[in-house]
């Protein structure tokens, strides 16, 4: 086993523990651990929300999770002779649930779950036709995810950090601000807001010295969404065996991860959309120098994917086209297409007896693919959404018998905004 970094005891909140992580992005948060390129290390990372969703049949935690407090990320760790310019190599040779923890309260304790969240307190991609808050617990065996709260589907997890990236520069993080800043000022009463400013409660900063922690609280980044350095990227294909090239604005990189999924469609349409846990990851590193100017990779993360995608070779697939549901036509509205394809898949699923929501909370956890697959043609774009019919337990193609009917159970545990 690799050299474990940042050990996690899962008796203890994330605060209470031996190294202490972060919850916002500054330069000024000082690392936790410093390694060498081309070292080999594991990091234990805490679920989002450390705790707080439990495996239970009530969505009142998720209706009032706490997202000033997330993510809960592990480091910052340094990596020697990193400087402004490199670009940081970060290899994924490993991840999972939390290492010989196979039950107990938290999640990646032999559980998982999926959320939607209430449109007062996050919302999510599908917002407007589904505002209250609903969840689904996922038990694993092995590498296969159930729900009692979504019958009659398995399948094969696509593990994988949500949430990777380096530290910003000084510079850098001004620049968040004032453009996320700008956007929230075009319409700052809106329901989700536009964006997230920075948010001096319930911010965690690691090791910054108590003397500058409320300026650093008052300048710090919420990691909600991705940027430049990487952050919440959300993408269900940094599996094992994916190599990912992090631009570096400060010294020593200051690399961070968190927020580890044990399944998740593209897309992640739920907001809370994947299977959340904790775990393990294990990252060998390396750095080229001046690699930012050499590849000009300047504001993005380039990445080569994982080897270890479950491997589904059929599949049933939605369209959708950039028009709302009242019949506005939109102009090459991509996401507005995507959203059009969820909400046929969502409509689709119901035919078989799964309620609305138990069809978005699958969507989300599932390893769905989602496509642009036209962004040419005026006014309308086309975008797609591919659910692998191995799933299911039974034929969800369509056929002269009809739809088969499941048994939805106990539903997905619902509580009203």
């Amino acid at each position: 086993m690799p050299e474990l970094i940042f050990p996690l005891d899962s008796s203890r909140s994330f605060e209470d523990q031996q190294l202490v992580g972060h919850n916002r992005w500054h330069p000024e948060i000082p690392p936790v651990a410093t390694v060498r390129p081309g070292d080999t290390f594991r990091v234990h990372c805490r679920e989002w929300f450390d705790g707080a969703i439990v495996n239970d049949d009530s969505a009142e935690d998720v209706l009032n999770a706490p997202l000033r407090t997330v993510h809960k990320l592990s480091g910052p760790f340094a990596v020697e002779g990193a400087r402004p310019g490199d670009l940081l190599v970060v290899d994924i040779l490993d991840v999972g649930p939390i290492p010989q923890e196979d039950s107990g309260p938290l999640a990646g304790q032999g559980w998982g779950y999926t959320g939607i969240f209430a449109r007062t307190n996050g919302g999510g991609f599908l917002t407007d036709r589904f505002p209250d808050a609903y969840k689904a617990i996922w038990d694993f065996r092995g590498q296969t995810a159930t729900s009692r709260h979504v019958p009659e589907v398995s399948f094969t997890g696509i593990v994988h950090p949500g949430l990777m990236g380096t530290a910003p520069s000084a510079q850098l993080l001004a620049r968040w601000n004032e453009r996320e800043g700008a956007l929230i000022a075009t319409d700052p009463d809106r329901v989700p807001p536009l964006a997230l400013p920075p948010e001096p409660q319930d911010a965690l900063l690691g090791g910054v010295p108590d003397s500058d922690v409320d300026r650093v609280a008052g300048e710090a980044a919420r990691t909600a969404p991705p940027r430049e350095n990487g952050g919440n990227q959300d993408i269900k294909n940094l599996t094992k065996g994916t190599r990912v090239f992090y631009p570096v604005f400060v010294d020593g990189a200051n690399f961070s991860v968190g927020d580890l999924h044990f399944s998740q469609g593209d897309g992640e349409i739920t907001f809370c959309g994947a299977i959340e846990m904790g775990g393990f990851i294990d990252f060998h590193v390396d750095v080229i120098k001046g690699g930012m100017e050499t590849y000009g990779v300047s504001e993005n993360a380039i990445f080569l994917p994982g080897n270890t995608d479950p491997q589904y070779s059929e599949w049933i697939s939605f369209s959708g086209t950039s028009v709302t549901l009242d019949g506005e036509q939109r102009y090459l509205d991509a996401q507005l297409s995507y959203q059009r394809a969820c909400l046929h898949a969502v409509d689709y699923l119901t035919k078989f007896g799964y309620s609305p929501e138990q069809a978005y909370l699958l969507l989300g956890a599932a390893p769905i693919e989602g496509r642009f697959s036209g962004v040419v043609d005026i006014p309308n774009s086309c975008a797609t959404v591919y659910i692998p019919t191995a799933i299911f337990d039974f034929d969800v193609r369509p056929s002269a018998a009809g739809p088969h009917q499941v048994d939805r159970g106990m539903g997905a545990p619902h509580a009203a905004a």
